[in-house]
């Protein structure tokens, strides 16, 4: 079923390749993608030597196709292999920046943790060619992520509260995703702003009630405005609610942990709520 999948996406990918009106339709390289991927790699798992093998092929036929470097470097993302991965996607988006710029972006920002060089590939394609989405997320999501892992709070704050301002004002409140408010929560957290991100965590915890990662920070914004036995009892709630599997469900959770997704923290929370002890 995977591979299935895999071909359904990569056949999607083609497709959208062929929407985009900066490329133009080159019949060779139309016949060299249905026979060294089409007919050739999308048969095997990414994971095989055979995929490899095909696209291998194709390069070799015309280097000039930009899926083909772009699905060259899949693999490569899956196996932490970042240094590869984001070398092979470079050349796909130099024969197509449209395109794959955007995506190079988040797969650094998710994947490969190059916050300065995600950042500077999404501002650059938001200047070129305005913002878009990502896994279901803005360019501007991104980029709040990107300045919370540099401790660039201010900008955090600023990029993820007008990005949310602006998705309210085009499509209303109900069109915003959780963790779109999660990470402006977290961002008034860094800050300090305690009140501020308790507001945006019940608004996050509106929308996934067990959401056991905006829990587990409320809980700290409680504990550090004083109310530590109500910081008590949610932490032991969002514990609870993680051991349940109620944490972040990106597709991507497959293969990487986000940034401010809680793991081992939990085998310290009780402690830390109670008296701040390293653990």
């Amino acid at each position: 079923m995977k591979i299935f999948a895999l071909i359904t996406f990569c056949l999607i990918a083609v497709s959208s390749l062929g929407q985009n009106k900066d490329v133009v339709s080159n019949g060779k390289q139309d016949e060299i993608i249905e026979e060294y991927l089409k007919n050739g790699a999308w048969n095997y798992h990414y994971l095989t030597k055979e995929w490899d093998e095909w696209i291998n092929k194709g390069i070799q036929e015309d280097s000039t196709i930009a899926l083909l470097w772009q699905q060259k470097a899949l693999p490569f993302w899956k196996q932490k292999k970042y240094q590869l991965a984001i070398m092979y996607y470079n050349k796909a988006v130099a024969l197509d920046r449209q395109r794959w710029l955007s995506r190079l972006a988040f797969l650094k920002c998710i994947f490969a943790k190059d916050y300065e060089g995600a950042l500077t590939d999404l501002i650059a394609y938001k200047k070129e060619f305005g913002s878009t989405y990502e896994q279901d997320h803005t360019l501007e999501f991104y980029m709040g992520i990107c300045y919370l892992q540099l401790n660039q709070f201010d900008e955090a704050l600023k990029t993820l509260k007008e990005d949310i301002e602006t998705q309210e004002r085009k499509h209303g409140t109900n069109w915003v995703h959780f963790l779109d408010r999660y990470y402006l929560a977290i961002a008034y957290y860094e800050q300090s702003k305690y009140e501020g991100a308790i507001v945006e965590f019940d608004k996050v915890l509106d929308q996934y009630p067990n959401f056991s990662d905006a829990q587990y920070y409320k809980s700290l914004c409680l504990n550090y405005l004083g109310e530590k036995e109500k910081a008590k009892v949610l932490m032991a709630k969002g514990k609870v609610n993680f051991h349940n599997g109620n944490t972040f469900y990106e597709d991507s959770n497959i293969y990487e942990t986000y940034p401010y997704q809680l793991s081992w923290q939990w085998k310290s929370a009780e402690s830390i709520v109670l008296n701040q002890k390293r653990n």
